[in-house]
């Protein structure tokens, strides 16, 4: 009687042991699914104002992203393309995208600020003052970001062409991509910010 009582008992066990192994498969299947949901390890900045001090912020947003393992793609658009430019190549040009190369700086060097720019002097007061305070200017972190951390830069295919701008006209390496490439990026990032 006894040994049949051990037997019911350890059956009961396996039963037991046996339902508890079917949940714990059952949630590792939900956390596996919950996983696959989740963004991967990615910022995506979209780099829309030629503000120098903008353009700064999201470069120290980049670099420190990127400096804490995250991939980072940085996508400009209208202004923000400025930043990007290396040269100014009228050539080729019909007469408003002429003008608009003209009155839109090239480089980060002739970028002016948001806020109280007076004619660029601004611009220099801010360099100025950063420069004094040994903080790394716009020209170094775009180099470091691009350079040394892998930071993938990416020119707005529409506004290039909108703006007139042609790709040689901007930075090596500048990836040209539509707004579905920067999407499908956006989607997957933990964050993804607009500036």
């Amino acid at each position: 009687m006894q040994v049949s009582e051990e037997i019911r008992q350890d059956g009961q066990t396996q039963s037991k042991l046996a339902e508890i192994e079917e949940r714990l498969r059952a949630l590792e299947a939900q956390v596996q699914e919950i996983k696959s949901e989740l963004p991967d390890n990615k910022v995506s900045i979209v780099v829309f104002s030629g503000d120098l001090d903008k353009v700064i912020a999201s470069f120290i947003i980049a670099t420190g992203a990127a400096s804490m393992g995250m991939d980072v793609t940085m996508f400009f658009t209208f202004w923000g393309l400025n930043a990007l430019k290396k040269k100014r190549d009228l050539s080729g040009k019909n007469f408003m995208e002429k003008m608009f190369a003209l009155m839109t700086p090239v480089g980060t060097e002739g970028l002016g600020i948001s806020k109280m720019n007076f004619f660029g002097i601004g611009a220099k007061m801010l360099r100025a003052m950063m420069k004094r305070k040994q903080i790394i200017s716009l020209e170094e972190l775009a180099q470091i970001a691009r350079e040394d951390l892998g930071v993938k830069i990416v020119a707005c295919k529409m506004a290039v062409h909108v703006m007139g701008i042609k790709p040689d006209e901007l930075w090596d390496g500048v990836e040209i991509g539509d707004v579905a490439s920067f999407l499908t990026e956006a989607t997957k990032s933990k964050v993804t910010l607009f500036i």
